[in-house]
């Protein structure tokens, strides 16, 4: 079997942030023989998660069985997650923006024995369910545990108490038409009902207006979906949420925020 060299388009912060926790995860798990030292440990899990490459690509790549490929990448993603900060402790980085953006997006999945919770009817396809918050600039600010792709938007957030949080802390928040009736300090767009077929020239200008400033959250979405292992995950869905976790964990790393 051929191997080529690759590249990651990391900070070798990111690498050290990782390779720090795994070290000390083995410290306290004395007397185990390693078949890689943290550093190359802390590699393997990055070149999965950020490149998408697949674990028997990696068994390869970096000389072990394909089970321990498998062991160090789910062990590097429990590890990460478990530093994941609680909505309360983002909402007081939130809590100073002017403003935020919430959005959902769908993460596909492969197809599972119980489909039906995880087909979205919306897009049409099989996936788990992600909120996300951005600031006015479009930077990441927090992702969502996962809910199974059939979850509405303003059900989702609902769930994990999003609504109830962003007007506790009493910050502006724009977001898209599924999530209408929301109340609190989210904003949508006018829609147009059936008692109400046309929408007024005012309800056309502040629609307009609305959609540019929710245009640039969209760049917290792709800033999530740029770790290439959420292209399609092909694991259990309930690995979603520690994968989403881990993934944002390493962008604060990699943006110098201060790591949750």
């Amino acid at each position: 079997m051929l191997s080529y060299p690759s590249t990651i388009a990391l900070s070798s912060r990111t690498l050290n942030h990782l390779a720090d926790l795994i070290r000390a995860a083995r410290a306290r798990r004395r007397g185990r023989w390693w078949p890689l030292d943290a550093g190359r440990h802390a590699l393997l899990a990055l070149a999965h998660l950020r490149n998408g490459d697949t674990i028997t690509r990696l068994a390869c790549g970096f000389t072990v069985s394909i089970t321990t490929a498998w062991r160090y990448v789910q062990e590097a993603i429990d590890l990460l997650a478990t530093h994941t900060a609680h909505l309360n402790a983002a909402l007081r980085r939130i809590g100073r923006l002017a403003y935020a953006i919430l959005d959902g997006t769908l993460i596909p999945i492969d197809r599972v024995a119980d489909q039906r919770p995880y087909y979205s009817g919306k897009h049409k396809r099989h996936g788990v369910n992600v909120q996300v918050i951005a600031d006015c600039k479009g930077r990441l600010m927090w992702a969502s545990p996962a809910l199974p792709g059939a979850v509405h938007d303003l059900t989702a957030a609902r769930t994990h108490g999003l609504i109830d949080a962003l007007a506790s802390a009493n910050v502006m928040t724009f977001a898209d038409k599924a999530y209408q009736g929301a109340g609190g300090s989210v904003r949508t767009p006018f829609k147009r009902r059936r008692h109400r077929p046309r929408l007024s020239h005012r309800q056309k200008t502040v629609n307009r207006h609305h959609a540019k400033i929710r245009a640039v959250g969209e760049r917290a979405v792709a800033t999530l979906k740029a770790w290439k292992i959420l292209t399609k995950l092909r694991c259990c869905p309930r690995r979603a949420t520690a994968i989403a976790q881990a993934i944002l964990v390493l962008h604060d790393v990699q943006t110098s925020r201060n790591p949750r």
